[in-house]
């Protein structure tokens, strides 16, 4: 892989410039993030405008929508955008990074030609209807049954962790269509509408004070058959199309917003105090910060090879795991070390005068999801052993 930049990538680089310098001014702030009616439309008034532009779907193929743009380019727009403080996918991200991505490799025509542009337009959002009570990090003992009525699939259970369930269209949706075959051998992969009678959704506060998630109950939900993706019981492998899409590429916004804060959480130690001095003045502490700015940049060149490995492939591979892994273990040291410099203000989320503390408080509490979100570590760990390092399955 050449990771050096072409007169054409720089030139792209040049052109994006011009245009966030243009609109930025015009985006405005984002709404509170409890005014979710607000955000839904700041979110997809933002994709339009990169719709209109040309840069939604950045890397999607042209035929679908996309620019069809180099990973390189692809990572340029993704630097540059978080350089700028553009909004981020927000309420677009399940569309845009899972359920878009899986439509256009696994579904039919009728339903690329009709989800694709709605998502790139921000027309549509989608959330995620994966995880239940009981099935977690074990995903394959999900128990929400879709029992196949003629034409339609009779749907009942529960999903939890469903982000932005309150606000989307459409859920990408597993269910159990054969209970007695092997648990992952007998689920399905629906495209679920969220206006369909029988749904009940019930947002879930989180340790932020945010309602992004929500735990959502199915009662006799009826979905046509039309709406699988994929062959029946055929789900898992869908799935797992979907899972390569969100540990290979969704996390690259966070990764570049994670180095930032590194950067301000130096800042901020040379302005706080400790035993009587600035906490840069401890070298143990400047050490620590050092270390994770390397390890993260380290991720930073492992993202362009796993990118660049997905448009040669198709999808990702399991290097996304391997990435999510590492990721999810610096971004904790990353917490611990906002705590130790932050101290006592680390204990407010809003902002103290001077302190800037808000968005690393915020980072900190995120951080603890990282471990979970997308697959949990247990799970990234088994994947690398198998599937990378060849390992004995766990039994």
């Amino acid at each position: 892989m050449d990771l050096r930049y072409t007169d054409d990538d720089v030139a792209f680089r040049d052109e994006l410039r011009d245009w966030l310098a243009a609109v930025m001014p015009t985006v405005g702030p984002a709404p509170d993030e409890d005014d979710w009616a607000a955000t839904r439309a700041y979110d997809a008034a933002w994709q339009r405008m990169l719709f209109d532009a040309g840069y939604a779907g950045i890397n999607w193929p042209k035929e679908y929508g996309g620019r069809g743009a180099s990973p390189v380019e692809h990572l340029i727009f993704l630097e540059e955008t978080e350089r700028v403080g553009a909004p981020y996918v927000g309420t677009n991200f399940v569309g845009l990074l899972h359920a878009g991505p899986t439509i256009m490799t696994e579904a039919s025509d009728a339903h690329k030609k009709f989800h694709l542009p709605a998502i790139l337009k921000g027309e549509h959002c989608w959330c995620q209807g994966f995880s239940e009570p009981q099935a977690g990090s074990d995903l394959a003992s999900l128990r929400t049954r879709a029992v196949r009525d003629g034409d339609e699939y009779v749907v009942n259970g529960q999903k939890i962790w469903t982000s932005h369930a309150h606000v989307a269209q459409y859920c990408e949706m597993l269910v159990r269509t054969d209970p007695e075959a092997p648990k992952h051998r007998g689920i399905s992969w629906l495209i679920l509408p969220m206006d369909t009678p029988g749904i009940d959704i019930r947002p879930l506060k989180t340790i932020r004070g945010g309602s992004e998630f929500s735990e959502v109950f199915f009662d006799d939900v009826r979905v046509p058959v039309a709406n699988r993706v994929g062959a029946e019981n055929d789900g898992w492998r869908v799935a797992m199309v979907t899972f390569s899409f969100e540990r290979g590429t969704a996390f690259v916004s966070e990764l570049l917003y994670s180095m930032q804060l590194v950067a301000d959480l130096a800042a901020v130690a040379k302005q706080v105090t400790s035993h009587g001095a600035a906490a840069w003045e401890d070298r143990g502490l400047r050490r620590e910060i050092g270390h994770v700015a390397a390890e993260l940049d380290a991720l930073w060149a492992l993202t362009r090879r796993n990118i660049s490995q997905a448009a040669r492939d198709g999808v990702p591979g399991v290097g996304g795991s391997v990435f999510k892994l590492a990721y999810s273990e610096v971004r904790q040291k990353l917490g611990d070390l906002t705590d130790r410099v932050l101290a006592r203000a680390a204990l407010s989320i809003d902002d103290l005068p001077g302190m800037g503390n808000g968005r690393h408080v915020q980072g900190r509490l995120h951080a603890l999801s990282s471990s979970i979100a997308a697959g949990t570590t247990q799970i990234q760990r088994n994947i690398v052993g198998e599937r990378v390092l060849g390992l004995p399955k766990e039994r």
